[in-house]
């Protein structure tokens, strides 16, 4: 199913709440945002990874059910959907190409699918844990749980370059589910309701969405929320859609333009 950037172009009229992050003193922004419009979610997806491609919105999940799907973003529902074998935990993914990139926690293999049919091309192996991925244009950057992030040639599928995220107070640690925009890494840090924006040339965490208020909006109705995950960015409309582990909504955010990516 597209994604019709139509509809969240129309939500911008439809603006209902602004969430203003917690006062805070950091060595970087923090970076304020609006909430635009929310979508259902599937409340059974352990959310590992989120991304827009060519208009569409994919989804991974892991658990005992790990899964890669198409979604429709009107009613949440998977309308391409692709199992994993019960003894993979599935992770992060990211598209190249035209071919999908799939992560697994700890099995050390990841899976290649085509993104027009999901039907399985290849594997690639990795020797650390797997979490989140993306997709710099040039290579694709994996993390692992650590304050490392790992960028892979996107031929050969081996790690070429290892870049370690830091803010004033020092290492950046559970760096989780990634998004490359504009130019900025945007990851969410696992067990805290942060994204961080970091710069990839230094390392340095230089802004901090933080999404408390969704967070708190979430957990009080429905207690089976698990912790923030998942970030896709529309390039059309410029916003982030961002979710977590069996949410039953997914969120379209405006960040506010002094602060958003350039």
């Amino acid at each position: 199913m597209k994604f019709v950037t139509p509809l969240l172009l129309a939500a911008l009229s439809l603006l209902f709440a602004s969430c203003t992050p917690r006062k805070e003193t950091q060595a970087y922004d923090l970076i304020p945002y609006s909430v635009v419009r929310i979508f259902p979610h599937d409340r059974d997806a352990f959310t590992e990874g989120l991304l827009v491609e060519q208009g569409r919105l994919f989804e991974s999940t892991g658990g005992e059910k790990s899964w890669i799907a198409e979604v429709d973003i009107a009613s949440g529902r998977q309308d391409k959907k692709v199992m994993l074998e019960k003894k993979y935990f599935g992770e992060g993914i990211a598209i190249v190409h035209n071919k999908v990139y799939q992560l697994t926690y700890q099995s050390h293999v990841g899976f290649i699918y085509a993104l027009r049919t999901f039907k399985k091309t290849g594997e690639f192996k990795y020797d650390h844990e797997g979490w989140g991925m993306t997709f710099d244009g040039t290579h694709l950057i994996l993390s692992d749980g650590t304050e490392k992030l790992r960028f892979l040639d996107t031929l050969s599928l081996k790690e070429i370059s290892l870049l370690k995220v830091q803010d004033s107070d020092g290492a950046v640690n559970n760096l989780n589910e990634l998004e490359f925009i504009d130019g900025f890494i945007f990851a969410n840090q696992w067990q805290t309701n942060y994204i961080l924006k970091i710069d990839p040339s230094t390392g340095n965490v230089v802004g901090r969405v933080d999404l408390s208020p969704i967070a708190d909006r979430v957990s009080s109705v429905d207690q089976q929320a698990d912790v923030l995950n998942g970030i896709a960015y529309e390039k059309k409309s410029g916003m982030l859609l961002v979710t977590g582990k069996h949410w039953p909504s997914l969120y379209a955010i405006r960040l506010e333009k002094k602060d958003a990516p350039k």
